[in-house]
C-alpha cells in the first residue's frame, strides 16, 4: 500500500491556503517563534541585573536558561503525542497564551522562585509551539513556496537575537528587567491575536505517536543529526549564556556597549541565516562544519582578544554569522532523515536542541562559578571543534 494511504481520509493534509493568505499565517508563526526565542534567550542579557536583584550568583540566574531547555526536551515528545488529534492551529493558540502569562509572571515576580516557575511555563511551551510550528510551512504555503516558507520560519531564531535581546537588555537598562518582560508579555498577547485572526484551521494530518518517534531514533541519520545538534548547540550556549559577564569582566564593557555588541551579534546572525539558507538544502554538511569551526574559532579566540572593544566586536561578528546558519542546517539534517514524519522530525529537532540548551547553560554556568568567563568560552570552542571531527569521521565512514 502506498505511504500516503497510511493516514485516514480526515487526516489528510488540508490544501494551501492562497499565496496572500498563506504567507501572512507563516508571518504569524514566524512571529511565534520568534517571541518564543526571545522570551527564551531573554534572560541573556539581563543574566547581571536579575541575579543582582535577587542576590544570586550569575551561575544560579544561570538556571533561567537552563530549566526552559530540560522541559521542553520533555515536553517536545510528550506533547505533541499527547494533543496529536487537536487542531494544530488551536495548540499553537493556547501555548502562545501560556507564553504571554510566563512573560507577566516573571515581570511580578516578588522571589527567585517565581521567576523559575515562570520559565517552567517557558519550557513547556518551547516544547509544544515549536515542535508544532517548525514543520508548518508546507500546509500553508504550496509545494514550490515550501523552502522559502520553512526559510522565513527559521528566520525567526537569528531575529530573536538581533531584537530580542539587545533590546530587552536596552529596556533593562532604562527602565528595568522587570520592564523587559512586560514588553515582551504584550507583543506576545499580540502574536496571540494575529495567529488567531490568520492562521487557518490545521487538523491533524498524521498522529505524531511515540513509537513513531522511537523508529525514527534506530534510524542512522537521525541519530548523526542528534550527534551534531548536541555538540554545536552545547558549544554555542555553554558559552553565549554567559557573553553578558565575559564582556562585563574581560572587556571591561558598559551597558551600552554590551547592548551595542549583542545588536551587531544578532545582525551578523541574520545574515548568517541567509547565507545558510541559500547552502543549507544542497550542502548541509558544509554549513554546519563551517559554522562549528567559525564558532571554535571565535570564543577560543576571544580570551586573548576579546580583552579589547575592537577584538571583542570582531570576534561576536564572526561568532553570530556561524550560529545564525545552525539552526535552520540542523532542522534540514533532521528533515532529510526522516522525509516522511516532517511533524515527528521537528519533535525529535526540538527535543534535542533544547535539552543541549539546557545543558550547555547549565555546565557553562558550572565553569563561570568555578573560574572564569574565559575558561567558559575556551570549554565552548573545544566543544565545537568536536562537531568538525564528528562531521570528518562520518564522511570518513561513508567513503
Amino acid at each position: 500500500m502506498p505511504a500516503l494511504n497510511l493516514a485516514s481520509v480526515h487526516d489528510r493534509p488540508s490544501s494551501p491556503q492562497p499565496s496572500r493568505a498563506g504567507w501572512a499565517a507563516v508571518v504569524s508563526v514566524t512571529l511565534g517563534i520568534f517571541a518564543v526565542v526571545t522570551t527564551e534567550i531573554l534572560p541573556i542579557g539581563l543574566l547581571t541585573s536579575i541575579g543582582a536583584d535577587f542576590t544570586v550568583s550569575d551561575g544560579m540566574a544561570g538556571l533561567m536558561m537552563t530549566m526552559p531547555g530540560f522541559l521542553a526536551a520533555v515536553a517536545a515528545p510528550l506533547l505533541t503525542t499527547a494533543t496529536a488529534r487537536f487542531d494544530r492551529r488551536l495548540m499553537l493558540c493556547a501555548f502562545t497564551l501560556l507564553l504571554a502569562l510566563s512573560n507577566f509572571l516573571a515581570a511580578a515576580a516578588p522571589g527567585y522562585g517565581l521567576v523559575l516557575v515562570s520559565r517552567v511555563m517557558v519550557g513547556i511551551t518551547i516544547g509544544g509551539f515549536w515542535s508544532i510550528g517548525a514543520g508548518l510551512a508546507e500546509r500553508l504555503v504550496p509545494p514550490e513556496s515550501a523552502g522559502r516558507a520553512r526559510a522565513v520560519i527559521f528566520s525567526a531564531v537569528p531575529l530573536g537575537s538581533v531584537l530580542g535581546v539587545p533590546a530587552g537588555t536596552l529596556i533593562g537598562d532604562l527602565a528595568g528587567w522587570r520592564t523587559a518582560f512586560t514588553v515582551m508579555g504584550v507583543l506576545t498577547a499580540g502574536v496571540l491575536v494575529m495567529l488567531l485572526r490568520l492562521v487557518p484551521p490545521l487538523p491533524p494530518v498524521r498522529a505524531t505517536r511515540l513509537s513513531v518517534l522511537g523508529g525514527l531514533l534506530r534510524t542512522t541519520g537521525i541519530r548523526l543529526a542528534l550527534l551534531l545538534t548536541f555538540l554545536v548547540v552545547l558549544a554555542h550556549f555553554g558559552a553565549y549564556t554567559y557573553v553578558t559577564p565575559f564582556l562585563a569582566r574581560v572587556t571591561d564593557a558598559g551597558g551600552g556597549t554590551i547592548t551595542a555588541f549583542l545588536l551587531l551579534y544578532g545582525a551578523a546572525g541574520v545574515l548568517g541565516n541567509w547565507l545558510g539558507g541559500a547552502w543549507v538544502v544542497r550542502r548541509p554538511r558544509t554549513v554546519l562544519g563551517l559554522a562549528a569551526g567559525l564558532i571554535a574559532a571565535a570564543t577560543l579566540l576571544l580570551p586573548a582578544l576579546g580583552r579589547w572593544d575592537a577584538g571583542a566586536v570582531t570576534l561576536l561578528l564572526v561568532w553570530g554569522i556561524a550560529y545564525g546558519a545552525v539552526p535552520g542546517a540542523s532542522q534540514n539534517w533532521f528533515s532529510r532523515a526522516a522525509p516522511d514524519a516532517p511533524e515527528a522530525a521537528s519533535v525529535l529537532f526540538t527535543a534535542s536542541f533544547q535539552a543541549t540548551i539546557s545543558a550547555g547553560a547549565l555546565l557553562g554556568g558550572v565553569v563561570l562559578d568555578r573560574t572564569s568567563p574565559s575558561a567558559v568560552m575556551l570549554l565552548g570552542g573545544c566543544v565545537a571543534l568536536l562537531v568538525v571531527l564528528a562531521l570528518g569521521a562520518a564522511r570518513a565512514t561513508e567513503g
